[in-house]
């Protein structure tokens, strides 16, 4: 059995210069990078997986546009797989599941955008579909939200977000932790 790595939504309209810059999404995409450097050198899978939004009146990430292309530094090369969601969980309505399956993957590593939604779902999905899994939390990146009439700061949404993920659901830790546990294989 391998580990693949899932790399979520790093799409353009997420960076400064789109139409919902994240925070710290740059520096995120930067230990994305190191992971996808990282599983390319050793042969080991990496699935792309951008989201499109295709309900009617979206205005956001649509099929076509230049903010919903996979950010230039984590784009995937020729042979790399591509996966396409209408869901913030990557597994639903699409073939994620079955080509982990088939590359005889039994642990995903996982880094993207957003945390608190399709890190979140993606994430609880491979749980429930018995893939042991790993976010590489400082690969991720999120935003601020209200709730409640409090205005919620993204460092501690993406806290929260990961303080859930931690148990049962995944392994949270840095990329440095592991880009160390690729080496040590």
């Amino acid at each position: 059995m391998t580990t693949a790595l899932l790399l979520v939504d790093i799409q353009n309209h997420y960076f400064p210069e789109g139409a919902m810059a994240l925070e710290r999404m740059a520096p995120a995409a930067a230990n994305a990078a190191r992971l996808l450097a990282a599983f390319r050198e050793r042969g080991l899978p990496a699935f792309h997986v951008r989201h499109l939004s295709v309900r009617p009146g979206a205005t956001f990430l649509l099929p076509g546009t230049p903010g919903a292309e996979i950010h230039p530094s984590v784009a995937p090369r020729a042979g790399e797989s591509l996966v396409e969601k209408n869901f913030p969980n990557s597994f639903r309505g699409t073939d994620l599941e079955p080509r982990l399956r088939a590359a005889a993957v039994d642990s995903v590593v996982i880094a993207g955008a957003m945390s608190h939604m399709c890190i979140d779902a993606t994430t609880r999905a491979a749980f429930d579909h018995g893939f042991k899994c790993t976010v590489a939390e400082n690969a991720c990146a999120t935003r601020a939200l209200e709730f409640g009439g409090r205005s919620l700061p993204a460092s501690d949404v993406h806290a929260a977000f990961m303080a859930a993920l931690a148990a049962p659901y995944a392994k949270i830790t840095s990329t440095d932790a592991c880009l160390a546990s690729l080496a040590a294989r």
